[in-house]
């Protein structure tokens, strides 16, 4: 799983180096991972349409055989061998494509860690402009954080305490001597003891991140990036607490979008129609799908509301690229059932 990552993180890393831009460059790192991943979609969209098209008959078999539960499961069988349908044809081609999925997620978690400490020491070494253009996309000051006008800029203490051991010995090996020695004097200014950067164990990286942290606060360009509007510092709202930042990174557009593009998703796709028809005979699986109609858009704008800006955008993105795919492969299907069909009836008529 390591290698897929490091090699989708070396194409994500490449098609940035081209376009000079973290969120285009996501933008079309998404939507080749979703072309990869069309085989696999379209052998799932047949096979669930093939499941709608003997529902009718499972569902008089289930009924004539009520009683007798044996029966049923052999007729059943013989239904599925006559119609040469394989249960598992609409779910195993996209469960093939969840190890892709998952490194595709570590290959942007990757990248999003490094420009965060990337960011934290471009500010220690003083930069003007820490947070450099390729970060930015349309209203998002910062790609590497939420969307949000709850969020600052700027990295913070939290964002910052997630980062692994690896990450930031990573980032470290990326500065010359010069700059390091020069970073750990304007951490030293704050923090006199500290001698060097150690993250060879958890308490020495605690002590690090600690001392990166202090040494940000006292930097002029970073106290202005995480500056909080008057009055709106941990204000309780709920069961949250929120702060209201100067300069705030987003206006929460991409959590929106991934919310409403995930509804339209789930309401005008083709496959969803398909999935109806095939659950219009169970009751308890029409409510299940009924449930995840409406848990999806909303667990789609908690995850973008809790992650980074790219994320957010890597979502919308997916979602709209699977929505257009979904249309065409259902108008590519009906066709070719409709060539099948003609080609039976072709073959039953006298000639």
């Amino acid at each position: 799983m390591n290698a897929i990552a490091d090699f989708l993180y070396g194409i994500l890393e490449g098609i940035t180096s081209v376009v000079q831009n973290h969120g285009i460059s996501i933008i079309i790192f998404t939507i080749l991972m979703r072309l990869i991943c069309v085989p696999f979609d379209y052998k799932s969209r047949k096979g669930m349409r093939k499941m709608s098209a003997i529902q009718p008959k499972l569902a008089e078999l289930q009924k004539k055989y009520a009683n007798d539960k044996q029966k049923f499961q052999q007729k059943q069988a013989e239904l599925m061998r006559k119609e040469h349908y394989n249960p598992l044809s609409s779910c195993l081609p996209m469960l093939l494509t969840w190890p892709l999925m998952i490194a595709m997620f570590s290959a942007m978690r990757m990248i999003a860690n490094e420009q965060l400490a990337m960011q934290a020491f471009r500010y220690l070494l003083g930069e003007e402009n820490p947070i450099q253009p390729a970060d930015t996309f349309l209203w998002i000051k910062n790609i590497w954080m939420t969307d949000s006008p709850f969020a600052s800029i700027a990295p913070d203490a939290n964002s910052l305490g997630m980062l692994t051991a690896e990450v930031w010995n990573k980032v470290v090996a990326t500065f010359s001597e010069e700059q390091l020695a020069l970073i750990v004097q304007n951490i030293q200014t704050v923090v006199p003891e500290f001698v060097n950067f150690d993250f060879s164990n958890a308490e020495a990286m605690k002590a690090s991140v600690a001392a990166i942290n202090s040494a940000l606060h006292q930097i002029p360009a970073y106290q202005s990036a995480v500056a909080t509007v008057p009055g709106w510092t941990n204000v309780s709202f709920l069961l949250f607490s929120i702060t209201v930042f100067v300069n705030y990174n987003g206006f929460l557009i991409l959590p929106a979008l991934a919310g409403i593009t995930q509804v339209l998703q789930t309401k005008f796709n083709p496959q969803m129609k398909e999935q109806e028809k095939a659950q219009a005979a169970n009751p308890q699986q029409n409510g299940t799908g009924k449930f995840m109609k409406y848990f999806f858009p909303v667990l789609s704008v908690f995850f973008c509301l809790t992650s980074n800006a790219g994320f957010a955008l890597y979502w919308v993105t997916s979602n709209v690229v699977m929505w257009v795919l979904s249309i065409a492969m259902t108008k590519f299907l009906e066709k070719q059932d409709k060539k099948n069909a003609t080609a039976i009836a072709g073959e039953g008529t006298v000639k």
